[in-house]
């Protein structure tokens, strides 16, 4: 965006209007998200990869969008997902025909290039589709320049970015609106558009029949049998989801979307296109409870490079490439209703002692499985020696709120000193095991409140939902003390079967934001026997019609806020196990 434009806020792209966050379907490679309306609009896509500008950013009320549609406006919608893939299928239904587009961004993945595959089918009837696709390079400030059809292929530019798109040649190209056409399709017809945005020209051909058989290929091995699971159909789905946030350079990114917010005109919208090392550790455990999966090794790979490149000074959330992400900035754009559009986020920069401790859980799990790496091991050392300069010491903890001694961190940090105590032979074992010990007892004297349960921090008696996890991973530190601190947290925070992180000061719950989904699947791992399917079966109606999860929902309007999709409720989401009877919530070690 350039000076002139960034002083004044952007007009929102008025053909692509804003939906319900329920109502999103999202497809995914690893290196970058699109972001489907309802109708099958493709309104926000980053390219080439999830921190770089968005080329389609309507979601958030800047220009730039592709839409393939029945060109007759009376028609209705709806679609799913091919199980086990982030291939979607949309569907559309006119008085006179029904049509289907299925469409993919294309695997294996490149970090430089993005193929994006739609291909329509007429189920019945006869079709008239129409095309538009509006590049806008830049969050919607930029446009592509000298647009050309040569040998039925449309190509165009930036400086830092080439499109191409088959399978439109008889399309104009429009200097303000981009390329808009349409087709005529009858009962049984199919046809291609593939589209491709890279940094450098490409020659590789366009042929669409090989980029699908390549990206059914790769969905096929990606995603285990989950039969033995709670909810084998939601598990299969939340294995895609986090296939396809998840980066060849190992980093999984916390959501495809920045700045979708949390609770309207509060200012609580954030940019979540990065990889968080907590969100990476929680998601990596939770596979790690249902077996070996390449999942686990990539966690285990981009958390132990990140501890190993910086030590002390490591940061919550990196680019998946593994830079640091840059300060928050607004874009000027109108935003979602509700939200005020910014990327980047400030708490890059935090301090926060719990990393540690999940990284710790992360590679003891991976040496259960005998898939701790020499680089892995010597990460591990390095956490141990961090927490053993930083640990009393206040930091800014899971929700990245202000620096205090928050009772959640000591614990995540004592699991992480047990579990690798178990795996580390000798004096490291030893080592580790004698540290735990002494952050828990001091943990116990400032945070274990007089009644028994442990208080949300040093200086807050306060319910706090975090003080789950350390439960649902087999650490509660005393029956008496788990207990105690579960009712607790349930009589504060619990909601018609939801559960919200703390409470915000002068606010019923659900004013300040909605009840937090991770909370909810922790409970229910925390929760044994029927009290976990509850938990469990509640927390799951959280989402939408692709079956997607925001971080957050709003129990009283029944509608999903934040950004989405939110990979450690996914994977959450996949780590219950059952049938009911046998034990639920993932394991460090596999049961």
């Amino acid at each position: 965006m350039n000076d002139s434009e960034g002083q004044r806020t952007m007009s929102p792209d008025l053909s692509s209007p804003p939906w319900a966050l329920r109502e999103y379907a999202v497809l995914a490679d690893g290196e970058r998200g699109a972001v489907l309306d309802p109708r099958g609009r493709i309104v926000w896509l980053c390219a080439p990869r999830w921190h770089d500008d968005a080329v389609f950013s309507a979601l958030v009320g800047g220009a730039g969008h592709f839409a393939v549609e029945p060109a007759d406006p009376w028609h209705v919608w709806g679609g799913s997902y091919e199980e086990g893939t982030l291939i979607r299928v949309s569907r559309w239904v006119t008085a006179d025909c029904v049509v289907e587009c299925r469409e993919a961004l294309a695997l294996p993945a490149r970090p430089d290039r993005l193929v994006l595959l739609r291909r329509m089918r007429v189920v019945r009837g006869e079709a008239r589709l129409r095309l538009d696709l509006d590049p806008r390079p830049g969050f919607g400030s930029g446009r592509m320049h000298a647009p050309r059809l040569e040998d039925g292929v449309w190509t165009a530019g930036t400086q830092e970015l080439r499109l191409r798109l088959a399978g439109a040649p008889e399309a104009v190209w429009h200097a303000e609106a981009g390329l808009r056409g349409g087709f005529v399709l009858r009962e049984g017809d199919a046809h291609d558009l593939v589209l491709e945005l890279a940094r450098q020209r490409q020659t590789d051909p366009l042929d669409a029949d090989a980029l699908w058989a390549a990206t059914e290929r790769e969905w096929r091995q990606a995603v285990p049998d989950c039969s033995r699971l709670a909810a084998p159909r939601d598990a299969r789905h939340a294995y895609a989801v986090l296939r396809g946030l998840t980066s060849s350079s190992g980093g999984m990114v916390a959501a495809a979307t920045t700045s979708l917010p949390e609770r309207a005109n509060s200012g609580r919208n954030y940019d979540y296109r990065y990889a968080w090392l907590r969100d990476q550790c929680y998601a990596g455990l939770a596979v790690a409870a249902h077996g070996p999966h390449p999942l686990v090794d990539d966690a285990v790979r981009f958390v132990a490079e990140r501890i190993l490149a910086d030590g002390d000074g490591v940061r919550p959330a990196y680019t998946v490439d593994g830079r640091p992400v840059g300060r928050e900035r607004s874009l000027r754009l109108p935003g979602y209703p509700g939200g005020i559009d910014h990327v980047g986020n400030d708490a890059g920069a935090q301090f926060q002692l719990d990393t540690f401790g999940e990284a710790l859980q992360l590679f003891a799990a991976a040496a259960a499985h005998d898939r701790l790496t020499g680089e892995a091991e010597r990460a591990a050392g390095l956490c141990v020696d961090v927490v053993e300069r930083q640990w009393l010491k206040p930091e800014a903890g899971l929700w990245e709120l202000e620096n205090r001694w928050w009772t959640h961190s000591r614990l995540s940090v004592v699991c992480g000193l047990r579990r690798m105590a178990e795996v580390l032979p000798g004096a490291s074992g030893r080592r580790c095991a004698g540290l735990g010990d002494a952050v828990l007892r001091e943990t116990r004297r400032r945070c274990l409140d007089a009644d028994g349960r442990w208080r949300r921090a040093a200086d807050d008696d306060g319910p706090e939902a975090a003080l789950l996890v350390p439960m649902a991973r087999g650490c509660g530190f005393g029956d008496d003390e788990g207990a105690a601190t579960r009712a607790y947290i349930e009589s504060r925070l619990a909601e018609d079967g939801y559960l919200y992180r703390f409470e915000h000061p002068g606010r019923r719950l659900g004013e300040a934001e909605g009840a937090f989904l991770l909370c909810g699947f922790t409970m229910a791992l925390a929760t044994h026997r029927v009290g976990a399917f509850r938990w469990f079966e509640r927390t799951r109606a959280a989402y939408g019609p692709p079956g997607l999860f925001a971080e957050e929902y709003d129990v009283r309007q029944r509608q999903l806020r934040g950004n989405l999709p939110q990979a450690f409720v996914h994977a959450l989401n996949a780590g219950v196990r059952g049938p009911p009877g046998r034990r639920v919530g993932p394991a460090v070690t596999p049961a």
